[in-house]
């Protein structure tokens, strides 16, 4: 059995996915154990049944926590988050290749490694920037670096979906693209 196929959405109680961008699914087995566990509801079920010695139950494809889970005020300052916050583009050049990321403030300078310092930069405009400030090296990024809220980072996230997604999570995902069947 493939577990990628039977992920199971988990939406928080207010039925909105965790979520976006990574989209948070959980393997059938961590569904499983949850509705177990009495921590979710299950929304939606494949078709696909899995058997015990004593129990016949079908896999949940959507499940919704029975507990709100509050966003947290500030996301995690990951290189993840950095490149979603940043659209997986360059800020110098708008490249989407080799993908690193450059200190506005140079660490020689006492720059720290923060969102408020970081952003997006391809290895060969990084290289080219080097150590040197901004004015330094004539090179300014599109968008100087913000901390964002997860709200914006689940809205950025919307632009990139997965590359695959059940027909049974429609209704709570909102991408202009066709779901696979």
């Amino acid at each position: 059995m493939s577990g990628e196929k039977f992920s199971a959405l988990v939406l928080n109680a207010d039925y909105r996915p965790l979520s976006y961008f990574p989209l948070s699914l959980w393997s059938w087995q961590d569904a499983l154990k949850s509705v177990f566990l009495d921590r979710v509801h299950i929304v939606s079920e494949y078709d696909r049944v899995v058997h015990s010695p004593s129990l016949e139950m079908r896999l949940p494809s959507v499940i919704s926590l029975k507990r709100y889970i509050k966003q947290s005020k500030y996301p995690a300052f990951t290189r993840f988050n950095l490149f979603l916050r940043d659209g997986f583009r360059c800020q110098y050049c708008g490249s989407g290749d080799e993908l690193t990321f450059d200190h506005v403030l140079p660490r020689r300078l006492g720059g720290q490694t923060s969102w408020g310092n970081i952003t997006t930069a391809c290895a060969p405009c990084n290289m080219k920037k080097g150590g040197r400030l901004d004015r330094e090296a004539n090179m300014f990024p599109e968008i100087r670096p913000y901390i964002p809220t997860p709200q914006l980072l689940n809205h950025q996230g919307r632009a990139f979906p997965p590359n695959y997604l059940h027909e049974s999570w429609r209704d709570y995902l909102y991408w202009d693209t066709e779901l696979e069947e």
